[in-house]
């Protein structure tokens, strides 16, 4: 089994798996910065529920915070995305290259457009492999149960 260790990748699938994050970044993703409460309003949930989806989002490092007075301001930082994006491109390569060899094997194989029916035997019996034959003859009937013990 293979051991990955890299605990910003983890954190950055983790933080990821959360759709309510995703919309977060979504929204990050189309302005440059968003105070809290602007990036909250949309969202169907407290304030409270909101800043513990950004404190995951920042532990990941996907999203940084700054305080200017009362206000804290969200942006998106991209640094543990293009690692995500890296590890996924490796494995879309890894598919893209076996679905190409998949591919030129179809194409290269000549198809049969009309294809014959196989020979049908000439009795059961020829069908049956030398260890069945064998079986069916050999097969003892079962024998009647004995009498039950009572207690």
């Amino acid at each position: 089994m293979v051991k990955y260790q890299d605990e910003t990748l983890d954190r950055t699938f983790a933080a990821l798996s959360d759709p309510t994050r995703r919309a977060l970044l979504a929204r990050l993703g189309d302005q440059e910065s968003l105070s809290v409460s602007e990036l909250a309003q949309p969202f169907a949930m407290s304030l409270p529920a909101i800043m513990k989806h950004l404190d995951v989002l920042t532990d990941a490092g996907l999203v940084a915070r700054e305080k200017t007075g009362r206000t804290v301001a969200c942006r998106l930082t991209a640094r543990p995305m293009e690692q995500a994006m890296n590890w996924l491109n490796r494995y879309a390569q890894f598919w893209s290259d076996n679905l190409d060899r998949l591919a030129a094997f179809v194409e290269e194989e000549p198809w049969q457009t009309n294809p014959q029916s196989p020979p049908t035997p000439a009795s059961p019996r020829a069908q049956a492999s030398p260890s069945r034959a064998a079986s069916a003859r050999g097969r003892k009937k079962s024998t009647p149960r004995g009498p039950s013990r009572k207690i």
